[in-house]
């Protein structure tokens, strides 16, 4: 009894990680801190370069 119920539990075991294989977890991606901090601070410099070119066109006219 012992070796059927361990040969089926292995055999079980590998076809639920194939199974996990199949259907990947859509979560996003892991971002750090720092990382987040970073594209805070670019999105920031570039949203003041947009704000900037915008000041100039209207200055212009």
């Amino acid at each position: 009894m012992n070796r059927k119920k361990k040969i089926k539990s292995t055999l079980l075991a590998k076809q639920k990680k194939a199974n996990a294989k199949l259907h990947k977890v859509n979560k996003p991606k892991y971002v750090s801190k720092a990382e987040r901090a970073r594209l805070a601070e670019l999105e920031q410099q570039q949203s003041t370069d947009d704000c900037s070119d915008v000041d100039q066109s209207t200055s212009e006219k």
